[in-house]
């Protein structure tokens, strides 16, 4: 299996899916964490932009190598995500290259227009990924499924599908995350407390010590059949 996580900015899969993804790896499957910008606009004011960005790359290297898994940085802008066919053909080239069974990315409705294009990128790229009559570099056709996850700025209608016990992988979680300074320094918000707490939460709502959360694209909860799933005649 190979599961994908891609975000926004570095940082943003790993504070959203970082437990999964650890899970996941542990248990022998490929995970690579997708950025399609280094998010490098929140430079602290002693650093420039470029450099930040370079700072954040290597943050993410050392996270990803923490959870056992591989980060790809894309070179989009952050703040400054479009929705083209450009974007499409390139993140669905890319998942053709990676052929992931299943790609977990930003929730529909965000605060942050950057992480509300995540969904609809990774949507239209997983149609043309999968469709054969597209000539994406002589690569063969790749159909993935996907998952939204959990972030502070994307709340709004976030209600999860499935919560994921994470309790032997949230220290090495936590780790990961250190090594970002925007988690442990941001004056703007406690982002180490707040998912440390969050993963304290869902927990206690799974009945486990930790756990992340997962939810369905609109629409695809639905399960239909002839019973009542898990409920055989």
């Amino acid at each position: 299996m190979h599961l994908v996580v891609l975000g926004a900015h570095c940082g943003d899969g790993e504070i959203q899916a970082g437990a999964i993804a650890h899970k996941y790896a542990k248990a022998g499957h490929e995970v690579t964490f997708v950025h399609l910008t280094a998010g490098e606009k929140g430079n602290p004011k002693d650093i420039s932009v470029e450099d930040y960005r370079l700072q954040k790359i290597e943050e993410s290297e050392k996270a990803a190598s923490i959870l056992g898994a591989k980060t790809i940085t894309l070179d989009y802008k952050d703040a400054e995500l479009a929705f083209n066919d450009e974007i499409v053909t390139r993140v669905a080239t890319l998942m053709r290259k990676l052929r992931p069974n299943v790609v977990i990315t930003h929730w529909e409705q965000s605060i942050h227009p950057d992480h509300a294009l995540c969904p609809r990128i990774v949507q239209a790229a997983q149609l043309k990924s999968g469709l054969p009559g597209f000539d994406l570099d002589g690569l063969p056709a790749h159909y993935y499924g996907f998952y939204h996850s959990e972030n502070w700025e994307d709340m709004e209608g976030y209600v999860p599908d499935l919560f994921i016990d994470v309790s032997d992988e949230f220290d090495t979680y936590l780790e990961a995350l250190s090594q970002y300074w925007f988690v442990m320094n941001s004056t703007s918000f406690r982002y180490y407390d707040y998912y440390k707490a969050l993963g304290t939460v869902r927990g206690c709502v799974n009945r486990t010590k930790y756990a992340q959360t997962l939810k369905f694209p609109t629409g695809t909860n639905v399960r239909k059949g002839s019973i009542i799933p898990g409920y055989e005649l």
